[in-house]
């Protein structure tokens, strides 16, 4: 026998653990348990004849009542409420950890101030406006017809050369006027938009509207600024129907000036402008001629549909071809203060401060879409007065700059010719009647500033026009508080005798003389002061809204109050 059968025990001696002794079993058998067999005389309920099944260990115990589960609710839109939510009983906003920043409103500053802090915080944070009704009708007046109102409003400021961030604070005003608190007004160069979503789980509206013509009148900006703000003064109580109405009269009212009185108003913007840099009489007359010239041939191209590029090209070339003539036949005047006072009368001043301050407001892409014309404009404006050059230096014209740098001794006539520009100015821009007076006031007071801080001071001419400026845009913004109106009329005329016309004239002078570094330093000086102008603008209008609140109180304290806050 071997080993392995050595170890291996017999059958008949193999006793398992768990079976009992011998004789122990049922009916004297002998039978083999586990351990966990139920004894005998244990009786289990519902274990006799039941056959044993495998069940989950997350099978619901017997006895236990479970409610039947609800049935999968149906998918639907993001906007779709949820089935326990309700509107009328909605839970208890959640308030972050650093909770909500408080934000002063003050109830007396003008409409646009309080539109435009407004739009600057978030949608969830702004005051809610009172429900006030307008027109009798209890629920109020239909959706898409104030959303409708609000573009027509905003179409006619941007058109007007409106910032973008004053046309959304007005856009906004009138959505509030009627009750609209949840929208969100979007402004582009040629492009508004409104969104207005009632709750956070109904769906939106949104409108557009496109921007296709612009024209400058600032009478009709001066028309809808007050629109606004009767709509936005709980007394007046303007109707839908009436604010449509109101709206369609200004969109037809003519301008205040006749085509004549442009044209002379040209002639006597180039005729001061020539003045400012050392002209005289014969120079006044001269640049004046050559202006009123430009702006008809610019008309005539109007007329045609020719764009706006060739409009500044035909226009900039009568002033520098009567500089020309003036050289060629040995007139003794100054030819080049002749050739500057005609530029004034073309750079797109209005464009630039507007297109500077969009981009100081945040609103980049409406910014480089107005420099950008600024730009086009301003190449238009090249292009014709060095063709004219050109070929006045080819015919032997022989043009020197330094003529032009020596300014008038006299300070009266200076502070008077500025004055006059600005005058000319503001009929140009189709300004209101009772503006001019005080855009002309504002104008001299920015030539006055300039030139004690630039001839008598000896300051640089950048940081002088960057300081004028800034008064300019100072008093500009108070006078339209004390009106309720745009600062857009009391500012933009008041630049005029500030803007780069000799620096630009001598830059195309030196290029079309071959002189292309000296022009090329010149041009850049020309654009550093438009960008003081435009800079200083805008910073002492913000410094006004800061610190200054007048406006509301003396004049109409009881129809300023505001809703909501």
């Amino acid at each position: 026998m071997t080993d392995a059968e050595d170890r291996k025990p017999k059958s008949d001696e193999v006793r398992s653990a768990f079976l009992p002794p011998a004789g122990t079993g049922v009916d004297g058998d002998m039978s083999t348990t586990s351990e966990f067999a139920i004894p005998d005389g244990l009786a289990l309920r519902g274990a006799a004849g039941a056959e044993s099944e495998t069940t989950s260990e997350f099978a619901v115990p017997q006895g236990l009542d479970v409610h039947a589960a609800p049935a999968v609710e149906q998918e639907g839109s993001a906007f779709t409420p949820p089935s326990t939510y309700s509107s009328k009983h909605a839970p208890t906003a959640f308030t972050p950890p650093s909770g909500i920043p408080v934000v002063s409103l003050t109830k007396d500053v003008p409409w646009q101030d309080r539109m435009r802090t407004m739009l600057r915080m978030p949608v969830a944070e702004r005051p809610a406006p009172e429900a006030i009704q307008r027109g009798g009708d209890e629920s109020g007046p239909a959706v898409p017809r104030v959303l409708d109102l609000t573009l027509r409003i905003g179409e006619l400021l941007l058109a007007g050369g409106e910032g973008a961030e004053d046309v959304e604070a007005a856009m906004f005003a009138v959505c509030r006027s009627y009750g609209l608190d949840r929208c969100e007004p979007n402004v582009t160069f040629t492009l508004l938009a409104i969104s207005y979503q009632p709750s956070l789980v109904d769906d939106p509206v949104t409108a557009s509207r496109t921007v296709r013509r612009r024209g400058t009148d600032y009478t009709r900006l001066a028309a809808v600024y007050q629109l606004v703000d009767d709509l936005s003064d709980d007394e007046t109580a303007v109707s839908l129907e009436e604010a449509y109405r109101r709206l369609a009269e200004i969109r037809r009212n003519r301008h205040p000036y006749p085509g004549w009185a442009l044209t002379g108003a040209s002639g006597l913007l180039a005729g001061a402008a020539s003045v400012l840099v050392g002209g005289d009489l014969i120079v006044f007359v001269a640049a004046a001629l050559g202006a009123m010239l430009g702006d008809r041939l610019a008309w005539l191209c109007a007329g045609r549909g020719l764009p706006e590029f060739y409009q500044f090209t035909v226009a900039a070339m009568p002033p520098a071809a009567i500089g020309i003539a003036l050289t060629l036949g040995h007139v003794d005047v100054k030819a080049s203060a002749v050739i500057t006072g005609g530029l004034f009368a073309l750079l797109p001043g209005r464009a630039l401060v507007a297109g500077v301050q969009d981009g100081l407001t945040g609103f980049y892409i409406t910014a480089s879409a107005r420099l950008l014309e600024v730009m086009y404009f301003f190449v238009g404006i090249v292009a014709g007065v060095l063709l004219v050059l050109y070929f006045g230096v080819q015919l032997g014209a022989r043009l020197n700059p330094d003529q032009a740098l020596g300014a008038s001794d006299d300070p009266v006539m200076m502070i008077g010719a500025s004055m006059l520009l600005s005058l000319a100015f503001a009929v140009l821009l189709q300004q209101e009647r009772s503006t001019v007076m005080w855009v002309t006031l504002n104008g001299g007071v920015a030539w006055v500033v300039y030139g004690a801080m630039h001839y008598v001071g000896d300051i640089s001419p950048v940081a002088s026009t960057a300081a004028a400026a800034g008064l300019v845009g100072l008093f500009g913004q108070l006078l339209s508080r004390y009106q309720f109106a745009s600062a857009l009329p009391y500012t933009t005329a008041a630049i005029g005798p500030l803007l780069p016309g000799s620096a630009t004239y001598f830059g195309l002078l030196a290029i079309a003389q071959n002189e292309i570094d000296e022009g090329l330093v010149s041009l850049s000086k020309a654009v550093a002061l438009a960008m003081a102008i435009a800079i200083g603008v805008n910073l002492g209008s913000e410094i006004s809204r800061m610190f200054l609140r007048i406006g509301s109180a003396e004049k109409r304290r009881a129809a300023k109050r505001t809703r909501g806050f």
